[in-house]
């Protein structure tokens, strides 16, 4: 079974009819999307910050 993006138009050998969505499934999608974008987000968090160019010095004794 070749996998497909949802966006992706069904194929016209494929036979099945394209349904409508629920609001209720749609926004328990939605939902999902945005907790894996949030988690894609923070597993990138430590290279997404600049660098810091700060050097401390040394304290005064």
């Amino acid at each position: 079974m070749a996998s497909h993006d949802r966006k992706d138009s069904p194929h016209p050998s494929d036979g099945s009819a394209q349904r409508a969505e629920s609001q209720e499934a749609r926004e328990r999608r939605k939902r999902h999307e945005s907790e894996n974008h949030d988690h894609a987000l923070e597993e990138t968090f430590p290279a997404s910050d600049p660098v810091s160019a700060f050097v401390p010095s040394k304290s005064p004794d």
